[in-house]
C-alpha cells in the first residue's frame, strides 16, 4: 500500500501542486517567524552582554535613574532626593575597596539633538545623554573616540558618529542640543562609536563632560549609577558584598552584580522576542488554518476521481484500514515534500526580511549570525506534516467506505443527506452558542465573552456554508444568467451542485475577508470616535508635549505664557500622592489651573460642585469613582511627594474626557508639594485668534526651538492618532496577505481539479454546440460566485464581529459607534470578485482547450 501511496502521488503531483504550495507557505510562515526572533533575540543578547563585559558590580540610585529619565529637574539642576544619594564621596570609598580596579559614576538622561533644518534626529524615545569620563590619557573607554576628542566643559558635547553623520555634523560645528526647556548651542568636539542597544536601534548619543551631565539630569556632585570593576581573580560576589557596605542604604539604592544585570536583560529581550513570535505565529495559525480547507478539498475529489480504483483495491482485497493508512500515506508524502520546501522558503524570508528591515526600513537591527535551530527545523516539519495529514483524515475516512461493488459503476459519491443534517446541526449549535456569547459579551463588555462568541460562530458559520451556497448563490447568479446567458446558468449550477466542495473553497477567502473586515471596521470606528473626542473634550487650539514623553520644563509654562498672541494658559502635572493614613495606597493625579482649565478643556459635572476646583476640591471621572468607590463629599488622606501629609475632598464627578485625567487636583493646592524640579506632562494653550500659523511659530519660539518639544493642533492630533491606527492596521492587513494568497491558491485548485473531473461534461457541452469562449466564462463565472459568496459571508460576519467589539470599548473609548465604512467593504467584494476571475484563468484556459472525442470517451 505504500508502493500504491507512493505511485499515487507522483501520477497525481500536478493535482497536488497547489496543496503542496499552501502547505509550504504556511509552513515557510512558521519557520521564518521562529529563525528571524531567534536570529534577532541572539543578536540582542551578544550586544547585551558586551554593555557589561567590564562591570563586575553595579550600584544604581532608582529615583536618580527615573528623575533622569523623564526630565525631573533637568536643564536646572534641581533633582532633590528623597533619601541617600550617589555622590563623588560614595565614588571614592568604593574605588577604594579591595577588589575594586576602577568606578565610573554614571549620569543618564535624554538629549535631543536637531539636525541642520531643526529636526530631531532618531525617533525621540532613544535620544541618549550621557556623560564621557576620561581617563589619564583623555579618552573614555566605554566610548572610544572615533575622530577629534572629548567634551572638557558645558560648551562642549560630543555625539555617536551615526548621528553625526545624519545630521551633518563635523568636528568644530556647533551643534543644537536640548533635554526639555530651550535648546543649547553646543561645539562638537569628537565623534565616539558606541555599541548602546538604543543608539544602535537607531537612537541618539550626546555625551557631555560630567559636570554639565550633572547639572542637566541630577544635581551637582550626584551619579545615577557606578560601574564596578574588578582587579583580575576578584569574585564578583564577594565584590558585591563589599559594595553593598560601602555604599548609603535607602529604598532607592541597589547593588548587582554585572553577570544579574546580564541575565535581567536577557530575560527581558527573551520575554520580548517571545511577545513577537507568538504575535507572527498567530498569523502563521490563520494561514495554516486557511490551507486545512485547501488540504482537505484537494484529497477529498482525489478520492473522489478515483472511485474506481479504490473500489477495485477493496475487491481484490484491501480493508478500510489499508484504504484509510493509503490516503493518509499520501498526505504525509505531501506534507514532508511542503515542509522541507517551507523551511527553506521560511529561512529565506527571515533573511529577506532583516535585509528589509536594515535596509530601506532602516530599522537598525543588530548584527549577528542567522541561527536556525534544531527546535525550529523539527517545529516546521512537524506543523506541515500534521496539518496536512489532519486535514486528509476524513477524505481518507470517506476513501475506506468505497463499496467494492457500488462504487465500480459511479466515477463519483455524493454527499448523504443523512451527513449534511449532521453537519447542519452541529454548525447551528455553534452558532447559536456564539451568538449568545456574543450577546452577553457585548452587554456585559467582557472582551474574552465577545472573543469566545466569534471563535463559535465562525466555526458555526463555516459548518453552515453548505447550507448557505445554495440560496446566496442563487440570489446573486440572475445578473450572470442575463449578461451571459448559457454560461451563466451552468456557472451557477456547477457552483452548487456540491456545495460542500464549494463551501470549502469559499470558506478559505471567507476567513481572510472576515478578519480584515474586522479590522477596518472597528479601525474606523476608534478614529471617528477619538476624532469626535478631540474636537469636543479639547477646547485648546493647541497642546505642548515632550515627543518622548518625559516631562516638559516647568520654565517653558512661563515663556509660553508670555508668548505673543497667547490668551489663555494650562499646565498640567502628574503626581503619584499616597491615600490613607500611612499612604499605603497610591493614586495618579493632575494638577490643572483651577481659574483656566475649563477655557481649555470640556469639564462635564455630572455630579457635586462644577467649581469644585476653584474651591479647592478634587473633580474624579465617573469610570475612576465607580472603580474606586468615592463619592462626592468624600475626604482623602494624601501624603505628598514631598512627605508632608494632608487632605483631600471630592468636590465632583467628571464625565470621562480625554484631555483630562481619571482623578483632576488645582495646582495652587498639590502643586507646591510636588517633587522637586518636577517636570510638566503637556502645556495647553488657547490663542487670541485662534489657530493660527503666527501663534503656532510664537509657541515655537517660546519653547526655546527645542526639537524634542511638539506643538500640535487638533488637526495633527487627529491625524497623528489616524496615523497610529493606520500603521497598526496595515502591519495586520500584510500579515493577513499570507492566508489570502493560500486562498487564492484554493480556488484556482479547486476550479482546476473541477475541470479535470468534469471533461466528459464539457466534451459533452462542445459537442451540443457551446464554444470556447462559453466554457471559459463558464469557469470563470463559476469561479466568480464562489468567490463572491466567501466574500459576502466574510463581510457578514467580519461587520458582526466588529460590532460586538466596539461594544465592549464603550466604557473606555466615550462616544464610539461602529462605523461601517462603505466604498472599503465594497472594495473587498470587488477584490474577491477579481481573485475569483484571476483564480480561474488557468482551469478555463484549459478547459476550452480540451479534445472534444478525448474528453466525452474519458471515464
Amino acid at each position: 500500500m505504500f508502493r500504491t501511496a507512493l505511485r499515487n502521488v507522483l501520477a497525481h503531483k500536478g493535482r497536488l501542486l497547489m496543496t503542496v504550495l499552501a502547505v509550504m507557505l504556511g509552513t515557510a510562515f512558521v519557520a521564518g517567524t521562529l529563525v528571524f526572533s531567534d536570529t534577532f533575540g541572539n543578536a540582542l543578547r551578544t550586544q547585551n552582554s558586551k554593555s557589561y563585559t567590564d562591570i563586575a558590580v553595579t550600584v544604581s540610585d532608582r529615583e536618580a535613574a527615573g528623575a533622569a529619565a523623564f526630565g525631573h529637574g533637568s536643564g536646572n539642576g534641581s533633582g532633590a532626593a528623597t533619601g541617600p544619594t550617589l555622590t563623588e564621596e560614595t565614588r571614592t570609598k568604593v574605588a577604594a575597596l579591595p577588589g575594586a580596579a576602577d568606578v565610573r559614576g554614571v549620569v543618564s538622561g535624554f538629549a535631543g539633538i536637531a539636525d541642520k533644518k531643526g529636526a530631531l534626529i532618531g525617533n525621540g524615545f532613544s535620544t541618549t545623554g550621557t556623560n564621557y569620563v576620561p581617563g589619564a590619557d583623555g579618552t573614555d573607554p566605554r566610548y572610544p573616540l572615533v575622530e577629534g576628542r572629548g567634551p572638557k566643559n558645558a560648551t562642549e558635547i560630543a555625539l555617536d558618529t551615526k548621528t553625526a553623520v545624519k545630521g551633518g555634523y563635523k568636528v568644530g560645528d556647533t551643534v543644537r542640543v536640548a533635554v526639555n526647556g530651550p535648546v543649547m548651542q553646543l561645539k562638537l568636539t569628537g565623534t565616539v562609536h558606541t555599541n548602546d542597544p538604543r543608539v544602535v536601534a537607531g537612537g541618539s548619543l550626546a555625551a557631555f563632560d560630567t559636570a554639565t551631565a550633572q547639572q542637566l539630569y541630577l544635581s551637582p556632585g550626584r551619579f545615577a549609577e557606578l560601574d564596578v570593576k574588578a582587579k583580575p581573580g576578584t569574585d564578583d560576589t564577594a565584590l558585591l558584598t563589599a559594595v553593598k557596605q560601602a555604599v548609603p542604604q535607602g529604598d532607592f539604592i541597589e547593588a548587582k552584580t554585572g553577570r544579574e544585570l546580564a541575565d535581567e536583560q536577557d530575560e527581558m529581550i527573551r520575554k520580548g522576542t517571545t511577545f513577537l513570535t507568538t504575535f507572527l505565529m498567530a498569523f502563521a495559525g490563520i494561514a495554516l488554518f486557511v490551507g486545512i480547507f485547501i488540504i482537505a478539498n484537494t484529497f477529498t475529489m482525489l478520492v473522489a476521481q478515483r472511485t474506481k480504483e479504490l473500489a477495485l483495491l477493496r475487491a481484490v482485497g484491501a480493508t478500510r484500514r489499508q484504504i484509510t493508512r493509503s490516503v493518509l500515506v499520501e498526505a504525509l508524502l505531501v506534507g514532508l515534500t511542503a515542509s522541507v520546501t517551507g523551511l527553506l522558503a521560511g529561512i529565506g524570508i527571515a533573511v529577506g526580511l532583516k535585509s528589509l528591515l536594515n535596509g530601506p526600513m532602516d530599522a537598525n537591527l543588530p548584527d549577528g549570525p542567522l541561527i536556525v535551530a534544531p527546535t525550529t527545523v523539527i517545529a516546521a516539519l512537524a506543523v506541515g506534516v500534521l496539518v496536512t495529514v489532519l486535514a486528509a483524515w476524513l477524505p481518507a475516512r470517506r476513501a475506506s467506505r468505497i463499496a467494492p461493488v457500488a462504487a465500480m459503476s459511479s466515477a463519483e459519491q455524493p454527499a448523504t443527506q443523512k451527513g449534511l443534517r449532521v453537519r447542519n446541526i452541529i454548525g447551528l449549535l455553534f452558532s447559536l452558542v456564539g451568538v449568545a456569547s456574543l450577546a452577553a459579551g457585548v452587554g456585559g463588555k467582557e472582551v474574552k465573552l465577545v472573543g469566545l462568541g466569534a471563535g463559535a460562530l465562525l466555526i458555526g458559520v463555516f459548518v453552515l456554508t453548505p447550507l448557505l451556497s445554495r440560496p446566496l448563490i442563487t440570489l446573486i447568479s440572475p445578473l450572470l444568467r442575463a449578461l451571459y446567458g448559457a454560461p451563466g446558468k451552468l456557472a451557477k449550477e456547477n457552483a452548487i451542485r456540491n456545495p460542500r466542495r464549494t463551501a470549502a473553497t469559499a470558506s478559505a477567502l471567507t476567513i481572510g475577508v472576515t478578519l480584515i473586515t474586522s479590522l477596518t471596521v472597528i479601525g474606523a470606528s476608534v478614529n471617528q470616535a477619538v476624532d469626535r473626542l478631540t474636537a469636543t473634550d479639547l477646547k485648546a487650539d493647541y497642546t505642548i508635549a515632550m515627543q518622548n514623553f518625559s516631562s516638559l520644563s516647568p520654565e517653558i509654562a512661563t515663556q509660553i505664557a508670555k508668548a505673543p498672541g497667547v490668551s489663555v494658559v494650562s499646565a498640567e502635572r502628574s503626581m503619584s500622592v499616597g491615600i490613607g493614613q500611612n499612604g499605603e495606597d497610591s493614586e495618579w493625579m493632575t494638577a490643572v489651573d483651577a481659574a483656566t482649565i475649563d477655557q481649555l478643556a470640556t469639564v462635564k459635572v455630572t455630579e457635586g460642585s462644577a467649581d469644585a476646583l476653584k474651591q479647592g476640591r478634587l473633580l474624579v471621572s465617573s469610570g475612576r469613582a465607580k472603580a474606586a468607590g468615592y463619592k462626592v463629599g468624600d475626604t482623602l488622606a494624601v501624603t505628598y511627594p514631598d512627605g508632608v501629609k494632608g487632605s483631600l475632598t471630592v468636590g465632583g464627578i467628571l464625565e470621562a474626557n480625554t484631555a483630562l485625567a481619571s482623578i483632576v487636583a488645582p495646582e495652587a493646592v498639590v502643586g507646591p508639594h510636588a517633587q522637586p524640579g518636577s517636570g510638566l506632562e503637556k502645556i495647553l494653550v488657547k490663542g487670541t485668534n485662534g489657530a493660527t500659523p503666527e501663534l503656532k511659530q510664537a509657541l515655537r519660539d517660546a519653547s526655546g526651538g527645542n526639537p524634542l518639544i511638539a506643538v500640535k493642533g487638533a488637526k495633527e492630533i487627529k491625524a497623528e492618532n489616524r496615523q497610529m491606527v493606520t500603521g497598526i492596521l496595515n502591519m495586520m492587513y500584510g500579515l493577513l496577505g499570507m492566508s489570502v494568497v493560500i486562498a487564492v491558491l484554493g480556488v484556482v485548485n479547486t476550479m482546476a481539479m473541477s475541470v479535470f473531473e468534469r471533461r466528459r461534461e464539457i466534451g459533452m457541452l462542445r459537442a451540443v454546440g457551446l464554444d470556447r469562449l462559453g466554457i471559459r466564462r463558464m469557469v470563470r463565472l463559476e469561479s466568480l460566485l464562489i468567490a463572491l459568496f466567501g466574500g459576502l459571508v466574510g463581510v457578514g460576519l467580519g461587520i458582526l464581529v466588529a460590532w460586538a467589539g466596539v461594544r465592549t470599548l464603550a466604557d473606555s473609548l466615550k462616544g464610539i459607534t461602529t462605523v461601517v465604512p462603505p466604498l472599503q467593504i465594497a472594495g473587498y467584494l470587488l477584490a474577491a470578485a477579481v481573485i475569483g476571475l484571476l483564480a480561474a484563468m488557468w482551469p478555463a484556459y484549459r478547459a476550452s482547450k480540451l479534445d472534444i472525442l478525448d474528453s466525452i470517451k474519458s471515464q
